[in-house]
């Protein structure tokens, strides 16, 4: 069985996009989808507690079923790794406090489920959301599509999760 809503999440501490899709794989829509940004001079607890602050209101307002995240890649620059694994750790706590599964999927995996190419940039994502899966409501906003993207990865893989459980 498949959720029926999933808000999926890209994390970031600067932005994380936001996107709550329904339905199945077949007829997905996105519902809703934000980019949540945070002032750069912030205080990154205080960055972080508007991440956590959007996620439950977002959990709250569209009673997903699961939340879909992408995992961190580690890359180069640990500085920045550093701060994604942070936003990526606030989100998870408020997907735990709403008492919904968390589900990490790598960025390879986000990809090769959406346009069957793991090198695929933010564009080639957003057009196969919207060419290949017929999502409706694909937004514009990178971040959001990217989350979008996620959802979607978690709707065409929980059925097979759950098969094998």
């Amino acid at each position: 069985m498949f959720e029926r809503v999933v808000l999926g999440v890209d994390p970031g501490v600067a932005s994380t996009g936001l996107a709550a899709v329904g339905g199945g794989r077949r007829r997905a829509q996105v519902i809703w989808a934000t980019t949540v940004r945070t002032p750069a001079d912030a205080p990154e607890a205080q960055r972080l507690r508007s991440i956590a602050s959007a996620v439950r209101e977002a959990i709250a307002t569209h009673r997903p079923e699961a939340l879909a995240i992408e995992r961190l890649l580690w890359g180069r620059n640990t500085g920045s790794a550093m701060g994604v694994a942070r936003a990526s750790g606030a989100v998870m706590v408020a997907g735990a406090e709403a008492g919904i599964p968390v589900h990490e999927y790598a960025p390879l995996e986000v990809k090769m489920a959406i346009t069957g190419d793991g090198n695929a940039g933010k564009q080639q994502v957003r057009r196969s959301l919207a060419r290949i899966h017929r999502v409706e409501g694909v937004p514009r906003q990178p971040d959001a599509a990217d989350a979008a993207a996620v959802a979607l990865c978690h709707l065409h893989r929980a059925p097979l999760a759950e098969a094998v459980r």
